[in-house]
C-alpha cells in the first residue's frame, strides 16, 4: 500500500477563507515551543537531529517569535522531551515497542543522518539544553516531564494554560509531523485556537513529512501561519 501515490488534495480557497474568520487576543495568547533543544537544533550535539539548514532556520526564527512575544506580554512556554536513565531497558524511552524496534534494526530516524534513541534527551544531558536563541527567560515556563509525542501527555501544560487563561496556543518547535503535531491534536482536543508558526518547525523525518504536517493542521485543525503574518496580526491587534 505504500507504494500508491495521492496527489495533494488543494484546498487553499478553505485555508484563505478560515484565516478571514481568524481572531488573536494576545492578553488569551500563549507561544508553546515544543522540543526546541540541543538534542534536535544543535548539530554539533544532537541526537535526533534535524538538517542544518532547518537549524538555522528554525532557531532564528524562533528567537524572534519569543522575543516579540514577550515584549507583548505573550507568556513562553517551553516543553522539553527527557527520559531517565533505568536500569533495564536503560531509558524510559526504550519502554516503547517501535522504538525499540528502529534501535534493534540499527535504523535511523533521520534520513542521511545518523541518530539514536536510546541515547536521545537523556535526564541531565547537553541534548535537554534549551537553545539559547530562545531562553529560556526568568518569566518564561518550563515543563520537562514530557516523554513522548504530546506536549500535553504526561505534563502539567493544559493546568498551566487554564491557569494562565490562555485560548491560542501558538505552536513552534521539532517535529512538525509527530510532536508539535500531536500537540496540535491535544489542544484542539482541548478546546483551544491552535495556531502552528510554518517559520519555527521543522522535521528531522525529511520535508515530506513536515509538509504533510502543515497541510494536517491547515485543513483539519487550526491555522497555519508565517511568522510575519503571524506577527503583523498581533501587531493589527494591538493598535485597535
Amino acid at each position: 500500500m505504500f507504494e500508491t501515490r495521492v496527489g495533494s488534495v488543494d484546498r487553499s480557497e478553505m485555508i484563505h477563507a478560515l484565516k478571514a474568520q481568524l481572531s488573536i487576543n494576545p492578553r488569551e495568547t500563549a507561544v508553546v515551543l515544543v522540543d526546541a533543544h540541543r538534542g534536535h537544533l544543535d548539530p554539533e550535539v544532537a541526537t535526533m537531529p534535524v538538517a542544518p539548514e532547518d537549524a538555522r532556520r528554525v532557531r532564528e526564527n524562533l528567537g524572534r517569535l519569543v522575543r516579540e512575544a514577550r515584549a507583548l506580554g505573550i507568556p513562553v512556554i517551553h516543553v522539553v522531551m527527557t527520559h531517565r536513565r533505568i536500569p533495564y531497558p536503560g531509558a524510559e524511552s526504550m519502554s516503547n515497542p517501535f522504538w525499540r524496534a528502529v534501535e534493534a534494526a540499527k535504523q535511523s530516524l533521520t534520513p542521511g543522518r545518523p541518530s539514536t534513541i536510546s541515547g536521545h534527551n537523556l535526564e541531565g544531558s547537553v541534548q535537554t539544553e534549551i537553545i539559547p536563541e530562545v531562553g529560556p527567560e526568568p518569566s518564561d515556563y518550563v515543563i520537562r516531564s514530557k516523554k513522548r509525542l504530546s506536549a500535553f501527555y504526561g505534563t502539567d501544560l493544559e493546568f498551566l494554560l487554564r491557569t494562565l487563561k490562555v485560548s491560542t496556543v501558538v505552536l513552534g518547535g521539532i517535529n512538525t509531523n509527530t510532536c508539535v503535531l500531536c500537540t496540535a491534536f491535544d489542544a484542539f482536543n482541548r478546546d483551544f485556537q491552535v495556531i502552528v508558526i510554518s517559520d519555527c518547525v521543522a522535521s528531522m523525518y525529511g520535508e515530506d513529512l513536515h509538509v504533510f504536517g502543515l497541510q494536517n493542521v491547515s485543513r483539519c485543525l487550526g491555522w497555519v501561519l508565517g511568522l510575519d503574518e503571524f506577527l503583523d496580526l498581533l501587531m493589527a491587534r494591538q493598535a485597535r
